[in-house]
């Protein structure tokens, strides 16, 4: 895990905001300690969350996305670490792992032009260099026993999720994302459109749900493809759900979870599917911030629940200056997922 900067008792101090007659997350979080072997700690530590951060929008600029999913990391580390520890949900359970180290390849992409075959060829290079390093740190994680939440990033880090889960596990796994995209789109190289085809073309992603796609913004192309896979891929509408009243959003849940939860499956999370959250691709209509929140319970609360992924929130393209409350709806999804999975124990 050379790519991996730990999270420091030192980070965790300088964002928790200590107050008298209260106890925050950030005084119970663990850390992994200075100079401790990281698989070796993983394997022994009692939290049995492990929160993961991979500030990068690589992916998005490479889907013909607007960059900013790289913020999204550092905005909810405060507002995790402030939460209450109490009855409801306890820091302790959370073991804050740290970043991957993307420094080196945000710099190279600056000046990358998607629109240039050349650029774009480049831009892949990069997302699948990420894709090892995420899907090795991911197999660590979920070898070690523990369930591993990811904060993104675009959602092309869906691919590394995925393969890792799938290599510690010694099979493929399903997932269930709520999107407004499928991101299951053609094999042209990698981005945040086609982490979920690429999984499934490799043979680590065996059936996957797609829950509130956008109609407007699903091609013709991907709804064909999807209509061949109808025993491993399927989706419903957000239009059919909250617009026409075809489908009922409970009945919807209970039917994509009868689909995903016969294996080890992962939650994905991807913030465009919520009206007015900064992200590469925002939306004006969608599902409200409780209706996401009670997809994480609803799928959190499975026993085959193995991993949650939050994913393209943007804070800096916030342009009413309120990024952090995206951090903070980061901290209300992380902690929905807590208190749904743990009550399983």
């Amino acid at each position: 895990m050379e790519k991996l900067v730990p999270f420091t008792s030192g980070d965790l101090a300088k964002a928790t905001n200590h107050r008298s007659g209260e106890i925050k997350f950030g005084e119970k979080i663990q850390i992994v300690p200075k100079d401790a072997d990281i698989a070796e700690f993983l394997q022994i530590c009692t939290a049995k969350y492990v929160l993961f951060g991979i500030p990068e929008d690589i992916g998005v600029r490479a889907n013909f996305g607007r960059p900013g999913t790289a913020s999204a990391w550092a905005s909810c580390i405060p507002s995790i670490a402030n939460i209450q520890h109490n009855r409801f949900c306890k820091g302790g359970q959370l073991l804050i792992l740290g970043h991957l180290d993307v420094e080196m390849e945000m710099q190279q992409v600056q000046e990358l032009d998607f629109h240039n075959i050349d650029d774009r060829f480049r831009l892949s290079q990069l997302v699948e260099s990420i894709d090892k390093e995420v899907s090795h740190i991911i197999f660590h994680i979920v070898k070690a026993g523990k369930i591993p939440i990811v904060i993104g990033g675009g959602h092309n880090n869906a691919y590394g999720n995925i393969k890792g889960t799938a290599l510690a596990k010694g099979k493929a796994i399903n997932a269930i994302n709520i999107d407004a995209h499928s991101d299951f789109r053609i094999l042209e190289g990698r981005h945040s459109g086609n982490g979920f085809s690429y999984a499934y073309e490799e043979g680590f992603l065996k059936k996957y749900f797609v829950f509130g796609l956008h109609e407007n913004y699903t091609s013709k192309n991907v709804l064909d493809i999807i209509k061949k896979m109808d025993g491993r891929v399927r989706f419903n509408t957000y239009d059919e759900i909250a617009i026409r009243g075809d489908k009922n959003f409970a009945s919807e849940l209970s039917a994509a979870v009868k689909f995903v939860g016969t294996d080890s499956f992962g939650i994905e999370i991807d913030l465009d599917s919520i009206p007015n959250i900064a992200s590469s691709a925002m939306t004006i209509s969608g599902f409200s911030v409780e209706q996401v929140r009670q997809f994480v319970n609803f799928f959190g609360k499975h026993e085959n629940a193995s991993y949650l992924h939050i994913c393209e929130g943007a804070p800096d393209l916030d342009s009413d200056k309120k990024g952090h409350l995206i951090g903070k709806l980061i901290g209300y999804l992380v902690t929905d997922f807590l208190k749904a999975n743990s009550s399983l124990a």
